[in-house]
């Protein structure tokens, strides 16, 4: 073989696994970034982009919901080239399908298309004290013990991990630390059952405690049966649920979501707000009042959008402000918005402005990027600050999304969640 054939050989070779690659590349990508379901509001047409690197075809599973890509003849299937809009209209409630295929050849998805009536919330903005309890005693490490023989061990390590959950102590349900220390040291140094949960499988873990020199005894497990803060109500629903934060509550040791059984939510009031500066956030500061009047509802559910539950009468007469409509990810746009907060003390819309829209499902809790615009929000806090999480951000009169995150290298700059995220958790 000559060097001119090798050289084309090579060439051809090279074009047919760059075709793949770019094949294989854009097929992850679209996966990735075209979401798995659509909300469409009843008898009206609701446009849709998606950033689509080669062509595809839509095509409608059901009678029910018509395309449209700017031919002006709505039918069950069009092709998509590139960055080129479409809509979809229903004149009928319910749950439909959408095929994707690549080059209209290749089933790439399917989209589940919900179409229901207008939905409305009500936009809170004010603070709330959070208390939530672990479901189980929540491992936040292993540490180290000396034993009264002066030998340091580590008797949980390899046994253990941070973010294993005890629910149980020799059959014995363990609902918090001291149900814990309080069997350790009543085991006269036998050995204990342990239910462990992990990875939401559950399993039997044998350990022995170990005799410290001044007679406790220890298994050398670093744990926590609780966590508390402050945050910012986002919404509640006619029916008195309740959505806020936009991200869920982790852990501040471990950085893993907590599986919670529950909590509350209290009174509370801001004392102080700290600026953000370069490499350090800013926060509010403040006092949560326990106790049974101070109660304003119940928390059931903490995820990756946010926590979730039902606000009591107390809360819900304390909010003066109007439902208004919900607004989907497809009414999201760069752009003039406002953030509803209660920082300065009474509760106001300022102004910010969406930079950026991430109109896939990936990334839940960083839908937007936002900024901070309003000259009187820059000076009371330097723009976004820990503990506004949860503020809801309003544009054109529709509810579409919380602040959720804050730049550390610019405090006036964070993220924010759609509100369809946080209502489908």
């Amino acid at each position: 073989m000559t060097r001119k054939e090798k050289l084309r050989k090579s060439l051809i070779v090279l074009f047919w696994a760059g075709l793949v690659v770019l094949a294989g590349s854009s097929y992850f990508y679209m996966q990735w970034s075209i979401p798995d379901r659509l909300n469409v509001v009843v008898d009206q047409e609701e446009n849709f982009h998606f950033s689509l690197p080669v062509k595809v075809s839509l095509k409608s599973e059901s009678e029910e919901v018509v395309l449209n890509n700017g031919s002006n003849i709505p039918s069950d299937e069009i092709h998509l080239q590139l960055d080129q809009p479409f809509s979809l209209y229903s004149e009928n409630e319910g749950t439909y399908h959408l095929n994707m295929k690549l080059f209209g050849l290749f089933s790439l998805k399917d989209i589940e298309v919900d179409v229901s009536d207008t939905k409305y919330a009500v936009p809170c903005g004010l603070p709330i004290g959070i208390y939530m309890k672990s479901d189980g005693l929540m491992v936040i490490g292993t540490g180290e013990v000396t034993t009264k023989n002066g030998d340091i061990i580590d008797p949980a390590d390899g046994v253990l991990k941070s973010g294993d959950y005890i629910e149980a102590i020799n059959g014995v349900p363990a609902v918090n630390k001291k149900d814990m220390i309080q069997a350790v040291n009543s085991s006269g140094g036998g050995a204990l059952t342990l239910s462990v949960r992990r990875d939401g499988e559950e399993m039997p873990v044998e350990m022995t405690p170990v005799e410290t020199a001044d007679g406790d005894f220890k298994l050398g497990l670093w744990i926590r049966d609780d966590t508390q803060g402050i945050g910012t109500m986002t919404y509640i629903s006619t029916n008195g649920e309740f959505g806020a934060l936009g991200h869920g509550i982790s852990d501040s040791d471990t950085g893993m979501l907590v599986q919670t059984s529950g909590g509350e939510l209290y009174d509370t009031e801001i004392m102080g707000i700290e600026k953000g500066t370069f490499g350090k956030p800013g926060v509010m500061s403040g006092v949560i009042y326990y106790g049974n009047q101070s109660k304003l509802g119940a928390i059931e559910a903490n995820t990756n959008e946010g926590i979730f539950g039902t606000v009591n009468e107390k809360f819900r007469n304390r909010v003066k402000s109007e439902a208004i409509p919900i607004g989907y990810r497809q009414d999201v746009k760069k752009g003039k918005a406002y953030v509803r907060s209660n920082v300065s003390g009474e509760l106001k819309d300022y102004e910010i402005e969406i930079q950026k829209v991430d109109y896939s499902t990936a990334r839940k809790s960083k839908d937007m990027i936002i900024k901070v615009t309003d000259p009187e929000l820059l000076e009371l806090t330097g723009g976004i600050v820990q503990g506004m999480s949860g503020s809801p951000i309003i544009q054109d009169g529709k509810l579409i999304g919380a602040v959720t995150h804050v730049f550390i290298q610019d405090s006036t700059r964070g993220y924010g969640i759609f509100i369809e995220n946080m209502l489908e958790h």
